[in-house]
């Protein structure tokens, strides 16, 4: 699958996640906030990750544009770390908390917009399909190499069950996406 395709599907699937967290905080679930916040951290670890060793690198020279979209992307990286580790030394629930884990989804969301309207069509208009696909493949690689889910493991659900887990995960835009996209983005079932 095409390197951006997967990474904006990591980006809908921590959406949803963000979706369901603002739920239980306002039902102040603090159990469902603490799980919904460590699904959170592992999406983030994972996707910095594979973001800062595959997908930055090979896009950083396409242009002095995405030089500095890189270059900022690695900072913004920077505090969303900083925030993880904060937010680990918490209490999940307490106010701190909530206001920080409030701070990383904002901050996240902005980031990823600004890689999916600014830096995702400039390396889809310098790239080949072909290039992409390859470095989606190394996505994937390292994505299972750190213990994630990988579109492999969801792409043999039907369209039926893989709509049903998007509902239930909150997934933005499923209503639009095809079978490998689904695959792509929804979180595996549990159980």
């Amino acid at each position: 699958m095409d390197a951006l395709a997967l990474l904006t599907a990591d980006h809908n699937r921590v959406r949803g996640l963000f979706a369901r967290f603002n739920k239980a905080k306002e039902s102040d679930d603090t159990a469902l906030l603490g799980e919904l916040a460590a699904e959170i951290i592992n999406e983030l670890q994972v996707h910095t990750s594979i973001e800062e060793t595959q997908f930055y690198p090979w896009v950083k020279d396409i242009s002095e544009e995405t030089k500095d979209t890189v270059t900022e992307g690695v900072e913004e990286h920077h505090v969303v770390k900083t925030l993880i580790a904060e937010i680990q030394a918490l209490e999940p629930g307490n106010d701190k908390w909530i206001a920080k884990m409030t701070v990383l989804i904002e901050n996240v969301d902005h980031h990823a917009e600004e890689e999916e309207e600014e830096l995702f069509p400039k390396v889809r208009s310098n790239t080949s399909a072909t290039d992409r696909e390859a470095l989606g493949e190394r996505l994937e690689q390292e994505k299972q190499r750190l213990g994630a889910p990988v579109l492999a493991d969801k792409i043999d659900l039907t369209l039926t069950e893989l709509k049903d887990l998007a509902s239930t995960q909150e997934i933005p835009g499923r209503s639009t996406m095809d079978h490998e996209e689904l695959a792509a983005t929804v979180a595996p079932p549990t159980g």
